[in-house]
């Protein structure tokens, strides 16, 4: 090889060619290490993060469609969700949502963020400005986990009441009696709420009563294919299809109601937004 110098023409010999050779191999072995050190530390810091514990975590625990998760894994996912700050997903009282103390015309809009969805459980932020309502819905075959992140909302839950062991008649086929479980305020930070297929509230509505955030975890997610959509229902007052003072099972009126399924308007829809907090890695 020849390298020109002040005119004059130079062979490198083969030793010094070498070992540039070499010195340039091993910058590119070095350039490459250091990238796959970056890329194991963003690993490493993901691992670390609360989300990414919380994601680990119910892809062990929901085994899919048709089951219900452990106690103990119940408890564990419970114990991860009370821990859980708005940091944790990249929230801060100081963004302008939490801020903003004026309300829009009309019905409150509702967003969300999906952090992960797979066929097994789903893990979403809604975001409510002050008096916007979730309506009661229903989570058929679910097992879900809310945790109030920021702000305040009142939560009001039913279970449904056998029909089997009921002498009540509904005055349509869309009406059904059910019982009352939660009919509360709750602010933020307070204890996860939870859920089950056929108790623990499993039809309820929010409310917010200041900017509100709800972390959730739906498992399995809802679903039209496997029958597991989304009802709504407006509830009325037990006595205004009963004048006993209590029914054959001995449940007293403050504690029922009947539940009547409607149909949800444009007005009710949520507007989708993009996940920013710190991401979840599956693999």
């Amino acid at each position: 090889m020849e390298i020109s110098r002040d005119g004059m023409k130079v062979e490198a010999s083969n030793g010094e060619e070498g070992k540039r050779v070499g010195a340039k191999r091993n910058g590119e072995r070095l350039v490459r290490k250091q990238g796959c050190s970056r890329r194991t530390r963003r690993r490493v810091h993901a691992a670390s993060t609360a989300i990414q514990r919380l994601f680990v975590a119910c892809k062990s625990v929901f085994k899919g469609p048709g089951t219900v998760p452990e106690p103990a894994d119940v408890e564990m996912l419970q114990l991860l969700l009370d821990k859980m700050r708005p940091e944790d997903v990249g929230l801060s009282t100081d963004i302008l949502f939490f801020k903003s103390k004026s309300s829009s015309n009309g019905t409150p809009r509702i967003t969300y963020a999906t952090i992960h969805k797979c066929d097994n459980f789903s893990m979403c932020i809604f975001f409510l400005p002050p008096t916007a309502v979730i309506p009661l819905h229903n989570h058929p075959e679910m097992t879900v986990f809310s945790k109030l992140l920021l702000g305040s909302m009142h939560i009001k839950s039913y279970d449904w009441i056998d029909p089997d062991k009921s002498s009540i008649s509904a005055s349509s086929a869309k009406m059904r009696p059910a019982k009352l479980v939660v009919d509360s305020d709750f602010t933020a930070p307070c204890n996860t709420s939870i859920l089950y297929p056929t108790t623990g509230g499993n039809i309820h509505t929010f409310t917010a009563i200041t900017p509100c955030a709800v972390l959730d975890v739906l498992g399995p997610p809802y679903s039209k294919e496997d029958n597991r959509d989304i009802t709504y229902y407006r509830d009325h007052p037990y006595t205004k299809y009963l004048d006993d003072a209590t029914d054959q099972s001995g449940e007293e009126k403050h504690d029922l109601g009947w539940l009547e399924e409607i149909d949800i308007s444009k007005d009710l829809e949520m507007d989708g937004v993009k996940y920013l907090g710190p991401p979840v890695i599956d693999g």
